[in-house]
């Protein structure tokens, strides 16, 4: 399948769509849109639905899907500020207060990219680049490559490209079928083969491959990453949208611990 960039940018609203409980076209209106939240068949795989509070923003409004008990305080929220601010502080406080008298607290702050088809190709690497499949993964269940594979949805770990000094995995790219037409990318490099272009060369060969299969790959970093952020920009990845999560305090609090 031939893609745009178009093409690529709507089939991300459609899946944020599912995700949220709304329709496509409310991610582009002008005016902010409050849904309450619903579980999906066809949702990306590793979400808790329904939601308490889950923002979502392509740049244009603010998608807020709820449940019922936080409603009226995240549509007040939403309401108040301009939907850039209300993804920041000092505004988040308002939320977060707000929310902590239902339990809740803020807990996932992502921006999230998309494939550039005029940007994107595949980059030089140093060492020698390898394409792998579920069945070379066994053993690459490590914290090294932690973002590029998943060890609690082994199952959906379905591509990689690692790069290769001699016999040693010093890079892998991963990507996971998070959804029917999306697949997420995450990459590890080695520490002391870091800063050589391995991780872009990775990151832009996988997403190629994923085209080549007829899905749409993404990339998600947290804002303050910025080593993630270069490397989705060098890859040929432009920013699409960002998305905020509430979560319940004991939830935020087990993380803490971690």
């Amino acid at each position: 399948m031939r893609f745009t960039n178009e093409d690529i940018l709507r089939i991300a609203m459609e899946q944020s769509a599912v995700d949220a409980n709304c329709r496509a076209e409310d991610l582009m209106r002008t005016e902010n849109v409050v849904v309450l939240s619903a579980a999906a068949p066809g949702a990306r795989k590793y979400l808790s639905l329904p939601f308490d509070c889950n923002l979502i923003s392509y740049g244009n409004n603010i998608v807020a899907s709820v449940s019922e008990r936080c409603r009226a305080a995240v549509t007040d929220y939403i309401g108040r500020f301009p939907a850039e601010h209300c993804f920041e502080t000092p505004n988040l406080h308002v939320l977060n207060d707000a929310l902590q008298r239902d339990g809740l607290r803020i807990c996932f702050m992502a921006e999230y990219f998309l494939p550039d088809l005029g940007q994107l190709r595949p980059l030089e690497c140093p060492y020698t680049v390898k394409l792998l499949h579920p069945e070379d993964f066994a053993p690459l269940y490590v914290s090294a490559w932690s973002n590029a594979l998943c060890e609690k949805r082994r199952e959906l770990d379905i591509l990689g490209v690692g790069a290769y000094d001699g016999g040693r995995l010093v890079g892998l790219a991963g990507c996971s079928a998070d959804c029917e037409g999306m697949w997420q990318i995450g990459v590890d490099v080695l520490p002391a083969y870091r800063r050589q272009g391995v991780a872009s060369a990775l990151t832009s060969r996988l997403a190629l491959a994923i085209l080549e299969r007829g899905k749409v790959p993404f990339y998600c970093a947290a804002w303050s990453n910025i080593r993630s952020v270069r490397n989705a920009i060098r890859s040929g990845f432009r920013p699409a949208w960002v998305e905020l999560t509430a979560k319940s305090a004991s939830f935020v609090e087990e993380m803490n611990r971690k």
